[in-house]
């Protein structure tokens, strides 16, 4: 490593945010960037620990060399680190903002709560890249004359389309909204990641003779049977947006929602496109001056508590079935895996009130209106204790309960032979994740709609598998790298 005692000597030190007070009265991204010279020192922090977990499938499912593109950025090469990088991962700019970072959990250091500040690193290396101009086209050099359909233009289905690409594919992508980007661009808040960064991908794909159809709904305004006949391979990254079913008495009260629409309507508005678009609701869902109940734990329940913030409510309440985690793991029977422990995210850190061990019994309201959400405590197997009940006062509610794949009102009927159910009664596209191919021929499957609800950098890991295996189908052979 360049600095052999650099983990002894270097406190770790991670990008600061803005104050709440301040972010809470925008919609852009409010973590301040670390300057050159410390991201270097924290780079410097990387033990040569023999074993860099980080970088496996426990920290890392893309692999990322962390440890060699720590060492590049302590020797100052930043164009070598970003062209490191970038060698395993598509989007470092996505997951260096996004990802929660499993790979620090994994870090040898975290053993001492004091893990290298990977994320933090990875993102400099690809903010640094795209401000140096080292993010350009990589177009083949000849083209192979077989044509491919990308369905669905997010994470998956990008990474998928860019490797195609730089094979000398012709590669379509085919995507129902209006941009390209999937729920990376209508499902994340800005204040998380800005869409600027999607345009420049997609411009840097098109360089690479991608191209794009938006408002395509693909079993709905054209059959996949009939792109199947038109190219020679069809891959399904069509994602898991399909919310789970609450069961939750009183849900067809105004006011309540699922998450996704809620927060989709917002990520247009920023984006300056119109609400109504097809396929989602086109009430105007506003939480300015009203009392606001998210049921769920994740990172969806979190980014409608910190969009509902920046829209003005006066409260937010977050119901958590699960018990309230310890504050620290017990390291030597959970390191290297990812650990259940207290965790605040910064929506949640701008003045969300958290309720565990909280079942949601029941919405309630007056005149078909929601006007309150009962709850009950629960016991260690989550079933409500009775003489618990209380109700908390809300004018909205939103349902973040997770999602239980793809769909259903599109394609997927074309293909229900290739579906399976898992013990949740959730449906996603069967292929295994060996060369990601369903049982109906030339249609492979990745990423969320295969594996289920994941983390995007699963869906970029596995855009990357099913590029290799079409290319390794379709020619023979293959210089994508799995």
């Amino acid at each position: 490593m360049g600095k052999v005692t650099g983990f002894l000597e270097i406190d770790r030190q991670t990008a600061k945010y803005e104050p709440a007070s301040d972010r809470v009265r925008h919609y852009r991204e409010f973590t301040l960037p670390m300057s050159d010279d410390e991201v270097g020192k924290q780079a410097a922090r990387c033990m040569d620990c023999g074993i860099p977990y980080c970088h496996g499938d426990t920290g890392c499912p893309v692999h990322n060399q962390i440890p060699d593109w720590n060492d590049l950025i302590y020797a100052n090469d930043w164009e070598e680190a970003a062209r490191n990088l970038h060698s395993t991962n598509n989007f470092p700019e996505f997951t260096g903002r996004i990802c929660p970072a499993p790979c620090e959990e994994a870090c040898t250091l975290n053993l001492e709560d004091v893990p290298v500040a990977i994320k933090t690193v990875e993102q400099a290396i690809a903010d640094k890249a795209i401000a140096n101009g080292y993010l350009r086209p990589q177009p083949a050099n000849t083209a192979t004359g077989k044509k491919v359909a990308v369905i669905g233009s997010g994470p998956a289905g990008m990474a998928a389309a860019q490797q195609l690409g730089r094979a000398g594919h012709d590669v379509h992508v085919y995507e129902r909204e209006s941009r390209p980007g999937g729920l990376l661009r209508y499902g994340i808040p800005d204040f998380k990641m800005e869409k600027h960064h999607i345009d420049r991908r997609i411009e840097q794909m098109r360089g690479e003779g991608v191209t794009f159809h938006c408002g395509v709904n693909v079993g709905v305004d054209r059959k996949l049977s009939e792109l199947a006949d038109e190219h020679d391979a069809v891959l399904l990254t069509i994602g898991a947006e399909h919310p789970r079913d609450p069961g939750i008495p009183g849900s067809d009260l105004a006011g309540v929602h699922a998450a996704m629409p809620y927060l989709v309507q917002q990520n247009r508005r920023v984006g300056q496109e119109p609400i109504d678009n097809p396929g989602w609701p086109s009430q105007d869902i506003w939480a300015g001056g009203k009392r606001i109940v998210v049921v769920g734990g994740g990172d969806t329940a979190s980014d409608c508590i910190g969009t509902a913030f920046r829209q003005g409510a006066t409260e937010v309440t977050q119901m958590d079935i699960r018990p309230e985690p310890p504050e620290k793991e017990d390291k030597l029977t959970i390191w290297p895996y990812w650990a259940t422990k207290l965790r605040t995210s910064s929506s949640q850190a701008e003045g969300a009130n958290r309720e565990f061990a909280a079942a949601t019994l029941e919405f309630v309201g007056k005149n078909g209106r929601l006007t309150g959400v009962k709850c009950a405590r629960v016991d260690e197997r989550r079933v409500p204790i009775d003489g618990t009940e209380f109700i908390i006062r809300a004018d909205l509610a939103f349902i973040a309960i997770g999602f239980s794949g793809p769909l259903e009102n599109t394609l997927l009927a074309e293909i229900d032979a290739a579906m399976d159910t898992d013990r949740r009664g959730g449906r996603s596209i069967t292929a295994n994740e060996q060369d990601y191919r369903t049982s109906v021929p030339r249609i492979y499957a990745a990423g969320d709609a295969r594996r289920g609800q994941s983390l995007v950098v699963w869906a970029i890991r596995e855009g990357r598998q099913a590029a290799r295996s079409i290319d390794l189908d379709l020619m023979g052979r293959t210089t994508l790298p799995r």
